[in-house]
């Protein structure tokens, strides 16, 4: 008999004589489906868990997203089982920056702009800088946070601004007959410009996903909403709650539209003045 009949490895168990499942890049908007057919979703974004090496994020087309670890063979695209694995970005492609901007590389410092943009608190301050600080530097844009809104027609006031030197606020809960939207309407000019989101914090503008949560807890009016996150979420206080928060950022692709867009509006805005 010839070895030949036996094909390529008679000792092969029949899991070893399988082909492994091809890999496909994980690129934005590729539609996969999970091994068990429970999930399928177009690719949003790669993260790196605090334990795991890489989750892939999907998102139906409800909307719903969930995040699965990027084991071999754990999806199927076109029916086929498939690995997926990180995208590498092709040879010459130019590099983006948090915000999905493209990069400047080696800018040259330069003096800051007479215009600002506000902010309510640290933690606002904190996640500009890591989404688009790259932008803000470039641009010479300081973000000073403000601390509370209690004060701001006072210290709008005191800014004096002008076509030279714009004034740009980040404000949360920024929904019509809020006091948010009514302070707005009463600073506002033609070089004030006051915008803002409509979550009851600016945590609440991250991606829940990016967190590692399927959605943000419901909290009672009557407490303070970061300390009641941190209770249903069993987060020891807010400091390790910010801490968990800002990791989960890695690009704009974390945040929410409705904070990219006033983000986006408020920069346009302050660099506007004197161009």
């Amino acid at each position: 008999m010839r070895s030949t009949d036996y094909g390529r490895d008679v000792l092969a168990t029949g899991r070893d004589r399988r082909e492994s499942p091809p890999e496909l890049p994980a690129e934005p908007g590729t539609v996969v489906e999970d091994a068990t057919g429970e999930f399928c979703g177009a690719v949003v974004r790669l993260e790196r868990g605090e334990f795991t090496k890489h989750n892939v994020i999907l998102e139906d087309r409800h909307g719903r997203q969930r995040a699965f670890p990027m084991r071999t063979g754990g999806f199927r695209y076109e029916g086929r089982k498939v690995t997926l694995v990180p995208a590498a970005a092709a040879p010459g492609s130019p590099r983006r920056s948090a915000s999905g901007s493209l990069a400047v590389a080696d800018a040259p410092a330069r003096t800051a702009r007479a215009s600002r943009i506000w902010v309510e608190g640290l933690h606002d301050a904190e996640l500009l800088e890591r989404v688009w600080g790259h932008d803000l530097r470039v641009a010479g844009v300081v973000v000073e946070p403000l601390h509370g809104l209690d004060d701001l027609p006072r210290r709008v006031a005191e800014f004096e601004a002008g076509p030279e030197r714009r004034l740009g606020v980040l404000v949360d809960h920024f929904v019509a007959g809020s006091k948010e939207s009514r302070l707005a309407e009463r600073v506002g000019t033609a070089d004030v410009l006051v915008t803002g989101h409509p979550y009851v914090d600016v945590w609440q503008a991250v991606c829940p996903a990016a967190v590692g949560i399927t959605e943000w807890p419901e909290v009672d009016r009557r407490y303070d909403w970061k300390t009641g996150v941190c209770h249903e979420l069993g987060w020891v206080d807010p400091t390790e709650g910010w801490r968990r928060v800002l990791a989960g950022v890695r690009d704009f692709r974390d945040l929410r539209p409705p904070l990219l867009g006033a983000v986006e509006r408020l920069i346009d805005f302050v660099t506007l003045a004197g161009d």
